[in-house]
């Protein structure tokens, strides 16, 4: 598996990181999400510490993450096959006879 180098900025620090490379754009993405909650929470509150604001961000964030429930195995496969069933079902339906 490959690695990619990346300086990643949060909150206005410059964090230099070695990823697998298909993980890449999901740590981007992270930090992005954690810049944007900071500067809600700056703009919101009177919090100006960076460190009080990329923690309560990540406080946020995780619990957000908490609180979404869970795809089981069992559900992911039946909407599969569901999706499955309905795709089959439209092109079939969209067929001229």
């Amino acid at each position: 598996m490959a690695e990619v180098s990346l300086k990643v900025l949060v909150a206005g620090r410059t964090y230099p990181l070695t990823v697998k490379q298909e993980e890449e754009q999901s740590v981007l993405n992270a930090a992005s999400m954690i810049n944007e909650k900071v500067k809600d929470l700056e703009k919101n509150y009177a919090i100006r510490d960076r460190q009080d604001l990329v923690a309560m961000a990540a406080l946020n964030l995780l619990v957000t993450q908490l609180n979404t429930p869970k795809k089981s195995p069992e559900l992911e496969k039946e909407i599969d096959q569901l999706d499955l069933f309905v795709s089959e079902y439209l092109q079939k339906e969209s067929t001229p006879l």
